[in-house]
């Protein structure tokens, strides 16, 4: 099965946020059909958490689907910053969406941290 391409992954992904009332933007455009997807959530309390793609190895079969993995969680909205940052400066066909949220439920499918 293929992929749906990155620019209508992140528009249905925004959508679906902003239709919940939180806020959520494309705070970076990247490739529309391909570019890698990182979310940063701010959890309006101070803290940031940044989800970036799984590695292959931890994502097992691919069926099409985008799996995720926590690369920081509830950690101070510098750290994170930086890391997209370098991120940008290698990969400048990345995609970055912001939300901002409180709870748990970030509509993206997770790997297991013990997977």
């Amino acid at each position: 099965m293929s992929r749906l391409r990155s620019d209508i992954w992140c528009s249905a992904f925004v959508r679906r946020h902003n239709d919940l009332g939180r806020f959520c933007v494309v705070s970076r455009r990247g490739d529309p059909s391909a570019g890698q997807i990182w979310v940063e959530v701010d959890h309006l309390n101070g803290t940031v958490s940044l989800f970036t793609p799984a590695p292959s190895a931890l994502a097992g079969e691919d069926h099409g689907a985008r799996l995720f993995q926590c690369r920081f969680d509830r950690t101070d909205p510098l750290t994170v910053r930086e890391r997209i940052a370098r991120e940008v400066e290698f990969d400048d066909d990345l995609w970055v969406l912001s939300v901002e949220m409180r709870g748990d439920d970030y509509g993206l499918d997770l790997v297991s941290p013990s997977a």
